[in-house]
């Protein structure tokens, strides 16, 4: 695409009069640019070219396409010695190419030199900045613009939604419905998009009304948008009813409803619902994957999270960075460690999400060296960690005992990673130094760092104090988390446990009695397992499971036959208004204990049990699943609210950082 191809506007070559065969040269003209043909294109049709100067859109696309910066350059020599820079269409698609291509800098100086700009021209360099997420930049030339159409409103709403500026973003529509401009569909997703973001119901039904005003509710985009807004703000019924009511249903509308459940903490309904779009004939993609992977992480689900797994391999999703990422972390939250880590060694690659992903399973499973391990491969293979690897790092270290390596990665984070500690970053460094029984040093960095403390961070401290019998202390720490959030039960139980412990019943007696007054009650704690598809609920107290009499029954003559191989059942932070007997039978029924009675009922011998929790488990709980998996010659694995315990021939994983 050299000099020989240049002529003058005035030298155009004689123009024939047969229209078809122009418009059959333009067609091929635009079928060689879509194929990335662009010197070709040039070569074969200049003289259609020079008769149209217009036809330079299709050269100018095809550079886009292709990602050819040199290729851009080479036409804008073209485009301005031949004298076609005065035509604003050309220029246009060329400050357009030049945005695409990231070349902002190139971009603005054309701006500047254009002889005649329109609200394109405009709209192109905002959307330049835009693409970079420099939205001072394009303000200022939103703002400077003497005239604006709605695609310059959309723009500059659109990259403030997508950059989570959402109030920005929601304020500049506001203005823009004031101003008499309607909205189209593609403004209306992205407005819902920041209510969703903001979780601002309210807001976000005003829009809705606004898209039934314009009669845009139909239209896939919106309801798309309007549905993933009720779900992300908590009301998953009304966007169950913007999916139900579209007049198509396509698998990205189902994808948004499987996603609302899950986001909502319905992940049964989540999995449900994908069963029945295999059954309608619908083809589930890597959207899909991630939501229902995650529901069944989120159930420890492991007989449906194969069943999952095996549908990916069939659909080819598994090359899908996301959905590996999903599975590793499935098979890990469902306590299959050895599955997780075959997944991370076999994928086809791996970014920094799957490293970090590993890492964290690791952590969760209290294999801390296994993790500082991985963390070394993935720096000699040359990956800088963020914030969530470091995260996923400091846990594993946290919940290894190894105070000393996780102390180092923290002090490393700024000036090796050049990463600014979050407060989840601290919350662990805390909780390192909190069960190293380094109390008062926990303390004083919560009080010292520059970030403000949550009830979490305090919490994690008040948790330090009950392991190490602070109380008074963890008197101190209370006040702390309680100030923040008065209603937070698990702070109330933990103070009170700690005074238990310590005999101090009267401080016992006033901390129920402040939970009565406020109105808080305790969280109950739920186990539940998986057997055969199916989950099982067991709650203290509650009778509605099937099997309660019996597992009742064969509860109470397993605990009879643990305490003849030494098991004392740990009544020391039990309520001391109850009798012993009664302090006893609350233990004996703590619903961990109900779930692997019903397991051990309900298995073949030798047959490994899963338990999932929703509390930590107690240390009564802990010490008596040490006797049962050494009795009964089980590998029991309860993942609590915290991390894992694998239990096996009487000796726990977690040692003594449970």
């Amino acid at each position: 695409m050299g000099q020989s191809c240049l002529r003058p506007l005035r030298s155009l070559p004689f123009r024939s009069e047969n229209t078809r065969r122009f418009s059959a040269a333009a067609t091929e003209l635009s079928i060689l640019c879509s194929q990335g043909y662009v010197k070709e294109a040039f070569s074969k049709f200049s003289f259609l070219i020079w008769d149209n100067p217009s036809h330079f859109s299709y050269l100018l696309q095809a550079c886009i396409q292709e990602k050819s910066f040199s290729l851009t350059k080479q036409l804008h020599s073209l485009i301005v010695t031949s004298g076609c820079f005065r035509d604003k269409f050309v220029s246009n698609h060329l400050l357009n190419a030049y945005s695409k291509l990231g070349q902002l800098d190139t971009a603005v100086s054309l701006f500047d030199k254009l002889p005649k700009r329109n609200v394109m021209s405009f709209n192109i360099l905002i959307g330049g900045y835009v693409q970079i997420g420099d939205l001072d930049s394009a303000s200022k030339v939103f703002d400077e613009m003497g005239e604006r159409n709605l695609a310059s409103w959309n723009a500059m709403i659109t990259g403030l939604t997508q950059f989570e500026f959402n109030e920005r973003g929601l304020s500049l529509f506001t203005r823009m419905y004031g101003l008499g401009y309607l909205p189209d569909a593609f403004t209306l997703g992205s407005v819902l998009r920041g209510c969703a973001g903001l979780k601002d119901l309210n807001k976000g039904r005003q829009v809705h009304g606004c898209g039934l005003k314009l009669g845009l509710e139909g239209d896939f985009v919106v309801a798309s948008s309007l549905a993933h807004m009720y779900m992300r703000s908590g009301s998953l019924r009304e966007g169950e009813i913007v999916i139900m009511s579209m007049p198509d249903q396509t698998m990205a509308a189902w994808n948004t409803l499987i996603a609302g459940r899950a986001q909502n903490g319905c992940f049964e309904g989540a999995l449900e619902l994908y069963n029945l779009v295999k059954i309608a004939g619908f083809r589930p993609d890597k959207i899909t994957f991630v939501s229902v992977i995650s529901s069944c992480s989120e159930l420890a689900t492991i007989g449906q999270g194969q069943q999952i797994h095996s549908d990916v391999i069939k659909t080819g999703a598994i090359s899908v960075v996301a959905v590996v990422s999903s599975l590793i972390s499935m098979y890990s939250k469902c306590g299959c460690l050895d599955e997780a880590e075959k997944i991370f060694e076999e994928r086809k690659e791996a970014d920094l999400v799957l490293w970090s992903a590993m890492i964290s399973a690791y952590g969760f499973h209290g294999r801390g060296k296994n993790a500082v391990e991985l963390f070394h491969r993935m720096e000699q293979e040359g990956l800088a960690p963020n914030h969530i690897t470091l995260l996923s790092l400091l846990y594993a270290c946290s919940h290894s005992g190894m105070k000393d390596e996780g102390l180092e990665f923290f002090n490393l984070m700024v000036e090796k990673y050049n990463v600014e500690p979050q407060l989840v970053h601290y919350t662990c460094v805390v909780d390192l130094l909190g069960r190293a029984g380094r109390l008062q040093e926990a303390e004083a960095l919560i009080r010292s760092m520059p970030v403000k403390p949550d009830g979490v961070i305090w919490k994690t401290l008040l948790s330090a104090c009950k392991i190490h019998k602070n109380a008074d202390m963890a008197r101190s720490i209370a006040e702390e988390v309680l100030r923040i959030d008065p209603q937070d039960s698990a702070s109330y139980v933990l103070l009170a446990n700690v005074q238990a412990s310590a005999k101090r019943w009267k401080s016992v007696s006033e901390v129920r009695k402040s939970m009565k007054d406020r109105g808080v009650k305790k969280e109950p704690g739920i186990s539940w397992l998986e057997l055969k598809n199916q989950v099982h609920h067991f709650i203290i107290g509650d009778k509605s499971h099937p099997q309660s009499d019996e597992v009742d029954v064969y509860l109470k003559e397993l605990i009879a036959e643990l305490k003849l191989e030494g098991y004392v059942p740990d009544t020391g932070s039990v309520l001391h208004d109850m009798e012993l007997e009664e302090k006893e039978y609350n233990l004996v029924h703590h619903s961990e204990k109900l779930a692997i009675a019903f397991a051990l009922m309900n298995t073949p011998e030798g047959f490994p049990i899963r338990i999932i929790k929703n509390l930590r488990i107690c240390g009564d709980c802990h010490m008596a699943i040490k006797y049962i998996s050494q009795m009964k010659k089980r590998e029991i694995i309860v993942r609590d609210s915290s991390r894992f315990h694998h239990f096996k021939d009487g000796c726990c994983s977690c040692g003594d950082y449970w």
